[in-house]
């Protein structure tokens, strides 16, 4: 597939280093899908969406640096959507999320509003100026914030905010943020893995699955096309959260 033009509509600022670019394009995301963003002369990296026409990213890398570069009237390629995103099941549904993982989700968020479910959102972030989309999550329903730092709501890590919910409650829990975080979160919740839908991220090359960098151990799950939403019970036993790879394929810690 063949980048397909697009021009940055608008540009805003949600955190110093975070921020959403309204794209000309509507591509009929799902929640969770991803899309491979073309800047060109630098590079193309998979981005997710924060609602059907915009991508919420943070600045990490070459790329991101220079896409943040870039304002409205600017254009870039597009492929995608890619991938398989979020299932909406049952009518008491958890989001929880970390850093810039809480964009898909509050893109989710939104649309299982809009279908009558009930939603609650536990959401964690370094301190109260990286906190991004809180007045979306309000919007939802209840809302728990955690801050490393403690300046704002429980002092902690998201796995620290928990302690708050029975999570026998939530007929599914969808996750999305770091991959020590969601590793976090997982290993403490075991016992709903079968409920637990969790967005992660690999090192996507092609997004078409034949290039084989984004493959989870041991089974080669092709993250980018099987993926990136998988159930927790299948993470359990993979690489997830152990290590991962870099782009000459070789295995480096996992740092989220």
């Amino acid at each position: 597939m063949r980048p397909m033009n697009s021009i940055i509509q608008e540009v805003r600022s949600e955190a110093p280093l975070v921020r959403t670019f309204r794209l000309d394009k509507q591509l009929d995301p799902a929640p969770g899908q991803y899309v491979m963003v073309w800047i060109r002369g630098v590079d193309e990296v998979p981005m997710s969406f924060s609602s059907p026409d915009t991508i919420t990213v943070q600045s990490v890398g070459e790329a991101t640096r220079a896409l943040f570069n870039l304002g409205a009237g600017s254009s870039i390629g597009l492929r995608g959507p890619f991938g398989n995103g979020f299932v909406l099941r049952g009518k008491n549904i958890l989001l929880v999320g970390g850093g810039v993982g809480t964009a898909p989700l509050a893109f989710l968020g939104e649309q299982a509003r809009g279908a009558g479910i009930n939603v609650t959102s536990l959401v964690g972030f370094c301190s109260s100026q990286d906190i991004i989309f809180q007045d979306r999550f309000e919007a939802l329903g209840d809302l728990v914030i955690t801050t490393d730092d403690g300046c704002v709501g429980i002092k902690g890590h998201v796995a620290e905010g928990l302690k708050e919910f029975d999570l026998t409650e939530f007929s599914q829990i969808y996750l999305c943020g770091p991959e020590v975080m969601m590793w976090d979160i997982i290993s403490r919740t075991r016992e709903h893995a079968g409920k637990i839908q969790a967005c992660i991220s690999r090192y996507f090359k092609c997004a078409t699955g034949v290039c084989g960098s984004c493959c989870l151990d041991p089974e080669g799950v092709r993250v980018c096309v099987e993926g990136p939403v998988f159930m927790a019970d299948r993470l359990i036993e993979s690489e997830f959260g152990r290590y991962k790879r870099g782009p000459d394929g070789s295995k480096g810690q996992c740092r989220g």
